[in-house]
């Protein structure tokens, strides 16, 4: 009797329980400034919640069963491991695309860390996250435009494509033409990512730190920290528009030598908010587009060299660097100008300005040495900065390797094309063979460098990535020009300091050290050029 009373309290207390928060919920979701997007919300979170839970215990039994028993180092294992791998990226890649939002942004960030994380997570995320992101409908678009600007599309603009030319992971870009008859794109942010980026990163946070004390080596916690502090601003397009007016006034003042060769779209500031961004139609060619670059008449050797000069200005000498610079954000166009043989010289315009880091002096002065020392091949140097930039003393070989993508041997060997990578399978092989063996470490690196370092990180793998479709391979030229960059930021750091006679003789000597040194890799430059056209 007394066990049946207790349940039957139990059962009350359930029901009464059930009832109120039931209640409770009904009388928030009713009480909110829109009911049915809360109530949207409230039950889209916990079903995204239970699929990370699915699929986060799927692969951490995978893992765990499938690799039990198999010896270390055993071919064996390491065959077993690529299939588990395989299959798990799948299933990742799959919640990315039945989550959205944020969990797209997510697997773009690891198809760009290539050599960071296995290559099989690499290699799916990247086949299907920048070319199959989610699209708006015209409605949703509409909805977001009534919020902002308290008008439909069709009211606000003369003109506007209700069929996107472009979408990612956080917005679409339709085409449409002002009232005044100027072609402008307008950036639309998916509806409601505002509302549920928190709750999805929260839900993301508990997956990754689960993993990680299941396994201890499996630690991305700093790509999911990087995610919280970075993503509010990406979902902010007056932040972005600022960045882009930013990022050319910087070229114009710092490095006025290559202003009229980077370009930024024109801003509307009238038409824009922190949803929608319209700004100038910008025509060309798509960076790794090599047909329609040729078309153009433009040789994708000087894209290749722009590129990098472009990004080394940012990074050694502004000290605010675009992050994310893959080939969809990169446009290429005619400049109007003429090289000496004729050919049009190419003008590079720099979209989708959301996601910037600025490095302070410090940062910027031991980044721009260390690759001024990986060009120069002087170990000391390298392992002086690595340690200074929170590599460590044990740790300085792998910080250099993962930055050049080169073994240590080659990284220090003093042949003037000891960091270029023919983009040959032995190659790849190579570094793919280098990044599982030593993928507790390469996790323990990147816990220790700073995040702004490790997006820094990104950033080199995607213009690695740009240059390899530009040249098969990553090009001499390229770490001249950041050999050159590098050493006149630090020595621009040097001459600004406060010094005596004594120490401004000795930076005055390294300068023309450096130039003398960069004038003989120049050389060694146009006779391998010389050697390969004779050959051919």
């Amino acid at each position: 009797m007394a066990a049946r009373s207790l349940w039957r309290t139990r059962a009350k207390l359930l029901v009464v329980g059930s009832a109120v928060c039931g209640g409770s919920g009904a009388a928030f979701i009713a009480s909110s400034e829109d009911p049915s997007r809360t109530l949207k919300l409230c039950t889209n979170i916990p079903v995204r919640l239970f699929r990370n839970t699915v699929t986060a215990a799927s692969i951490a039994f995978d893992y765990e069963y499938s690799l039990s028993g198999l010896a270390e180092g055993s071919n064996e294992r390491a065959k077993v491991k690529h299939e588990v791998h395989l299959r798990s990226a799948q299933k990742l890649q799959e919640l990315c695309f039945k989550n959205g939002g944020i969990y797209i942004k997510l697997g773009q960030h690891i198809g760009q860390l290539d050599y960071l994380v296995p290559e099989e997570y690499v290699h799916t995320m990247r086949e299907s996250m920048l070319n199959k992101c989610p699209v708006s409908s015209y409605e949703q678009v509409c909805e977001v435009f009534k919020k902002e600007v308290g008008e439909t599309p069709d009211k606000v603009f003369a003109e506007f494509d209700p069929v996107p030319i472009a979408s990612a992971s956080l917005a679409q870009v339709h085409v449409a033409r002002t009232h005044t008859g100027e072609k402008v794109a307008v950036k639309v942010q998916h509806s409601h990512l505002t509302d549920s980026a928190a709750a999805d990163t929260a839900a993301v946070g508990v997956i990754v730190n689960t993993l990680h004390r299941i396994f201890p080596s499996f630690d991305y916690r700093w790509l999911l920290d990087e995610m919280s502090e970075s993503l509010p601003k990406e979902l902010d397009f007056m932040v972005e528009a600022k960045n882009n007016e930013k990022c050319l006034d910087n070229f114009r003042k710092i490095s006025p030598h290559i202003a009229e060769y980077v370009y930024a779209p024109t801003i509307y500031w009238n038409l824009s908010s922190s949803k929608l961004l319209t700004m100038e139609f910008m025509d060309g060619a798509q960076v790794n587009d090599v047909a329609k670059l040729k078309k153009l008449g433009i040789q994708p050797y000087e894209v290749s060299k722009l590129v990098s000069q472009t990004f080394a200005e940012m990074m050694f000498k502004h000290g605010f660097v675009h992050c994310d610079p893959h080939a969809a954000n990169l446009i290429v166009r005619p400049s109007g100008k003429r090289n000496i043989y004729g050919k049009q010289k190419p003008q590079l315009v720099l979209l989708d300005h959301g996601l910037y880091k600025e490095l302070d002096f410090n940062t910027r002065f031991n980044y721009a040495s260390l690759w001024k020392a990986l060009v120069f091949s002087d170990a000391n140097a390298i392992k002086k900065h690595s340690e200074k930039l929170g590599a460590g003393d044990d740790l300085y070989a792998l910080f250099a390797g993962i930055l050049t993508m080169r073994p240590w041997k080659q990284v220090i060997d003093t042949s003037v094309d000891h960091l270029v990578i023919q983009g040959t399978k032995e190659d790849r092989s190579e570094l793919q063979m280098y990044a599982s063996q030593y993928f507790p470490q390469i996790s323990e690196l990147l816990r220790r460098l700073p995040r702004v370092i490790l997006l820094m990180l990104k950033t080199n793998d995607c213009l690695r990535s740009v240059n390899n479709e530009l040249l098969q391979g990553s090009s001499l030229e390229s770490f001249l020009i950041i050999g050159k960059v590098s050493s006149e930021a630090v020595l621009e750091a040097k001459w600004s300091e406060k010094k005596s006679l004594v120490k401004w003789l000795n930076v005055w000597l390294e300068g023309l050290s450096v130039e003398a040194r960069l004038w003989v890799m120049q050389f060694a430059l146009w006779v391998l050029q010389v050697r390969k056209t004779l050959t051919i």
